[in-house]
């Protein structure tokens, strides 16, 4: 289903709802010919976090950027927001769309849900790329362990209840004084109107519900990434995208992958690659596309 009306518009970019898996995702498309990407975003972030990318994809590709259950414009109502489930939702919207294969991308949270659904559904799947993300099992815990540099709020969205009391309401602040600057560190890559649009949806009635489920989900999971990891390694060409996180993503793909990973450092960039640095993302994206279209 179509939908020009949800929120920010963008040349070329059309915004589209389907009904998967007892909801409905929002996702937008661009690019009309080529083999198709599906790109998912992390936190705080939603598909706009690809805005700056698509276009640059879009140019020899079909283009779709997905908003997870419970994140900007897709449903967010009372359910079930782990990781298997949101794989599974990517799996039907992959079905729905008629689509795959796909070159399936995703970043930062949702590793474990994009993970989850390339090592479970093979077939949807013609490569996979790891942006600045990590596995749960494979070191993902630590960030949020303090003690040793882990990220404070990942307990605050885990606990029952706190994420509502104390960021409701202060969206504006959280991601704009403290989330972006603290890890980002291209100036004016991220601007007032990236934040606004962020905010809109993480500030609607139950907008954390989508970013708790998946940090809770992250701190739960690790066995059972674990055992999944031992009986489906991913068999898809694998790319490893590094920015701030170093080299902690090739070393998650690394051992997670039944081949040997690509991997590309972006120095000088902070976590939020696409939004910080989309062209020289776009240039590692499409020379490994590339590299297996040709190959088909």
């Amino acid at each position: 289903m179509s939908d020009n009306k949800i929120g920010a518009a963008l040349t070329g970019i059309s915004h589209h709802h389907a009904k998967v898996n007892g909801t409905q995702l929002h996702y937008v498309s661009a690019g009309t010919t080529g083999s198709p990407v599906l790109l998912v975003h992390g936190f705080p972030e939603t598909w706009w976090t690809f805005r700056k990318l698509l276009p640059l994809l879009a140019e020899n590709h079909r283009v779709f950027a997905v908003d997870l259950r419970g994140f900007g414009d897709s449903d967010n109502g009372p359910g079930t927001y782990d990781s298997k489930t949101s794989a599974e939702d990517l799996h039907l919207l992959i079905e729905e769309l008629s689509v795959g294969p796909v070159h399936l991308t995703g970043q930062d949270i949702s590793g474990a849900t994009v993970f989850r659904l390339a090592a479970t559904h093979p077939k949807d799947v013609l490569s996979f790329t790891a942006i600045e993300t990590g596995l749960p099992g494979f070191g993902a815990e630590r960030l949020a362990d303090v003690t040793h540099g882990g990220t404070w709020y990942i307990g605050v969205l885990v606990a029952p209840h706190i994420p509502e009391m104390l960021l409701t309401g202060r969206e504006r602040e959280f991601f704009g004084q403290f989330v972006f600057p603290a890890m980002s560190v291209t100036p004016g890559a991220i601007t007032e109107a990236d934040i606004d649009e962020f905010v809109r949806t993480y500030s609607r009635p139950a907008g954390w519900r989508g970013a708790i489920g998946l940090y809770q989900s992250m701190l739960q999971e690790g066995a059972d990434i674990a055992a999944l990891v031992a009986t489906h390694k991913l068999s898809m060409p694998v790319l490893a995208i590094g920015a701030r996180g170093g080299e902690f993503t090739f070393a998650t793909m690394s051992q997670v992958a039944s081949g040997q990973v690509r991997s590309v450092s972006l120095d000088g960039v902070g976590h939020y690659a696409a939004l910080e640095a989309p062209e020289k993302v776009a240039d590692a994206l499409l020379e490994f596309f590339n590299s297996i279209d040709a190959d088909r």
